[in-house]
């Protein structure tokens, strides 16, 4: 009997391919670093978080003094409402904070209504502009 390289490197090869296709993928496969269950409870948090910065922005642009400015600044208040949603999450946070500390200024006394309602028209005149360059 003869030793064949041959032969026995194609034996190997043909074992090593046997191998590789018999075991099932799923215990090759990477583990996530992040379960789908965490996923899902920061995809929840996301849509609670936007869902609030709505609701404020919209509540603020829904006061008496917003809805005066509005119509004294010639702009359509349920445009403007209906706008918030399709602001970006950065940007609708953004402009709930704004609005929330500008409350919060106006009721401590800090603010006039003239503050008020700049305050008012630039959220309004921002909202409207970033429609329009969508």
């Amino acid at each position: 009997m003869r030793f064949d390289l041959r032969q026995s490197a194609r034996a190997v090869i043909a074992c090593v391919l046997v191998t590789i296709f018999s075991v099932p993928p799923s215990l090759l496969a990477q583990t996530h670093v992040v379960s789908p269950a965490d996923l899902q409870k920061e995809l929840i948090s996301a849509t609670q978080r936007r869902e609030l910065n709505v609701e404020r922005v919209r509540e603020f642009l829904s006061s008496e003094m917003a809805q005066k400015a509005l119509k004294t600044a010639h702009m359509n208040p349920e445009q403007v409402k209906t706008g918030v949603a399709s602001l970006s999450d950065a940007e609708l946070a953004q402009l709930a904070s704004r609005a929330e500390k500008a409350q919060a200024d106006f009721v401590a006394g800090t603010l006039s209504d003239r503050d008020l309602l700049l305050i008012i028209l630039g959220i309004a005149a921002l909202v409207l502009i970033i429609i329009a360059v969508r």
